[in-house]
């Protein structure tokens, strides 16, 4: 093992030399308690340290020692329902050892090496076998069967397999290659900082589902696709990837508290092992993977958690899952960046971000996608992102916020005043937009209805109308306004109150699948556009205005969906029996 010495200590940043054998991204041991470190920059001999824990009564002189290996996460049975910190070390076991209090140097393996799992095999020997191939499988929770696959890169013929009790660095298969036998157990490491590979990379053509209408029907992310959350404190983002996680179509769940306060951390840790999941009827953590490294952890192991999160979202990803990964918030993470990047005496970008701030956020991101997976099955698997950005005082004009519009294809803008108004989910829907519209709208169009996109369009038409008359109505009041732009101000406070406001805490409301969605939207455009027909026979705006049906309207969402399209055209026939009295009073007077 090659041995340094340390000569500067600037916080999270150790310069050690000595160190001409080691690489770029070798994990290091730091000092007498072993602190675990990341070598990230290289000149000569000397190399710059990221350490991942407290760097306190560190000095010159002290021992820096390499293990020769880049961080690695530790892939295998025994994710799912763990909580582990930015580098993967599991929060239960380090508890156990060094109780409430997280002491520098614990050593604890990622995955438990004490319990046994099942491995059911399904390979035979004799079978031809290459990277990605399924050996067999383990029933990791009620949930989820975790598939045993080949490592990449290694290609042969299955030499001895049996099934059992095996711990996860027991060998369960022997494959036989060009290199010599080589020994598969449960579990495979992988270098954090390198994509998994895959075959091929599919276009997004199919929306990730989620349920909440403001996202399925106005701004939808595609199955592999990403997405970006910026918003002020307060506006809601910790509340609209929780209802993803519960909701979005995803078989497994990663989520990543990178940064973030802690006790929005222990929301999470209280909250999804008691929601039951509504797709299996289980707990939500038997299909979760969470990783904390909140506000006062080291500052240094924010920016590992991205990497390992993705890691582990890609292993299952690779097993053809659908994945979705919360990370929360990628700003912290780029705070991480620029302390490491200050410390290193790097030339300042803008608002002292490093100048590559924008590149390394492409690198994360662009590891979203549905893709085609290695093995000769090849099946689909998807990973979705879905990253909050906390933009100081909600200004996205700031770095993080900007470099992240420019990769990602959605943008949910939430807004505090909507928000103050308990208007959920807060996004605002005239600053957010998907550039996945195009892509999908034969998706929706085959899938949903055939006219699901020009009844989408129509009603962004008229809430954009809105907010133009709104400014009218502000300087000259509502009397100002011809009968035709009343009517366009009540169908789009209709559309507004009842169709864009969701109520996550209401059984029924809290998920709308896509038809409701559909006859929701269709129900909004009946009523403006009957009202609109009857004006110009000389209906009177007022009780077009005061009509009662307007409350099935609004109740429309609390419905049942078992009957959807018998309980439209029961609202349908009444808003068309309504205005027809109307009109009928207005001949007789």
């Amino acid at each position: 093992m090659a041995k340094g010495i340390i000569k500067k200590v600037a916080g999270p940043l150790v310069i050690a030399e000595g160190m001409r054998e080691c690489n770029m991204y070798d994990v290091v041991r730091v000092g007498e308690q072993h602190l675990i470190g990341e070598i990230i920059e290289m000149h000569g001999d000397r190399a710059s340290v990221q350490v991942y824990e407290e760097t306190s009564g560190l000095g010159p002189g002290t021992p820096v020692e390499t293990t020769g290996m880049p961080l690695s996460v530790e892939l295998g049975p025994g994710l799912i329902g763990s909580i582990f910190d930015g580098i993967q070390r599991p929060l239960d076991d380090i508890m156990k050892i060094a109780g409430n209090n997280l002491r520098r140097g614990v050593e604890v393996p990622s995955l438990k090496r004490d319990k046994k799992w099942n491995f059911e095999a399904s390979a035979k020997v004799g079978d031809k076998v290459t990277g990605g191939d399924v050996l067999g499988t383990v029933r990791e929770t009620e949930v989820v069967t975790q598939k045993i696959m080949v490592p990449p890169g290694i290609e042969g013929a299955v030499k001895s397999i049996k099934s059992g009790g095996f711990k996860v660095d027991e060998t369960v298969a022997v494959i036989e290659t060009a290199d010599g036998d080589k020994e598969v157990t449960l579990m495979q490491k992988w270098p954090v900082r390198r994509g998994r590979p895959y075959a091929e990379k599919l276009p997004p053509a199919m929306p990730l589902v989620t349920g909440q209408r403001v996202i399925d029907t106005m701004f939808p992310i595609a199955k592999g696709g990403v997405a970006a959350v910026p918003g002020p404190f307060g506006s809601g983002k910790t509340v609209v990837q929780h209802q993803l996680a519960k909701w979005a179509d995803a078989d497994i769940v990663v989520y990543i508290g990178c940064g973030e306060r802690g006790n929005e951390m222990t929301d999470v840790l209280n909250e999804f092992p008691e929601l039951v999941d509504p797709k299996t009827g289980k707990s939500l953590m038997e299909r979760t993977v969470l990783i904390a490294n909140t506000s006062d952890m080291p500052v240094a192991a924010r920016e590992a958690s991205i990497y390992t999160g993705i890691t582990i979202a890609e292993y299952f990803r690779d097993m053809g899952y659908s994945v979705a990964l919360m990370a929360d918030s990628t700003s912290r993470w780029a705070e991480a960046l620029r302390e490491m990047s200050g410390r290193l005496e790097e030339m300042p970008g803008e608002e002292g971000y490093p100048a590559y701030l924008g590149s390394r956020l492409a690198q994360f991101y662009e590891r979203a996608g549905r893709v085609i997976t290695i093995g000769s099955e090849g099946s689909e698997g998807a990973l979705s992102v879905i990253g909050a950005v906390s933009p100081p005082g909600g200004d996205i004009s700031e770095p993080v916020s900007q470099a992240t519009l420019r990769i990602v294809k959605v943008f949910w803008g939430l807004d505090a005043n909507l928000a103050y108004k308990r208007h959920f989910p807060a996004i605002n829907w005239l600053t957010s937009y998907s550039l996945y519209l195009d892509t999908m709208e034969s998706w929706f169009n085959e899938n949903v209805q055939p006219d699901w996109m020009k009844l989408r369009n129509e009603i962004m038409h008229l809430l954009q109308e809105e907010s133009e008359l709104d400014e009218i109505v502000k300087m000259v009041g509502m009397d100002a306004l011809s009968p035709t732009d009343r009517i366009k101000l009540e169908a789009a406070r209709s559309v507004r109150e009842d169709f864009l406001h969701q109520n996550a805490f209401h059984e029924i409301d809290t998920f709308s699948p896509l038809e409701k969605q559909y006859y929701m939207m269709r129900l909004m455009i009946d009523y403006y556009k009957n009202c609109t027909e009857a004006l110009n026979v000389g209906a009177d705006v007022e009780a077009l205005v005061a009509m009662p049906v307007r409350e099935q309207i609004g109740r429309f969402k609390y419905y049942n969906e078992d009957n959807i399209t018998g309980e439209y055209e029961k609202v349908r026939d009444e808003i068309k029996s309504e205005i027809n009295q109307i009109l009928s009073e207005r001949e007789a007077d």
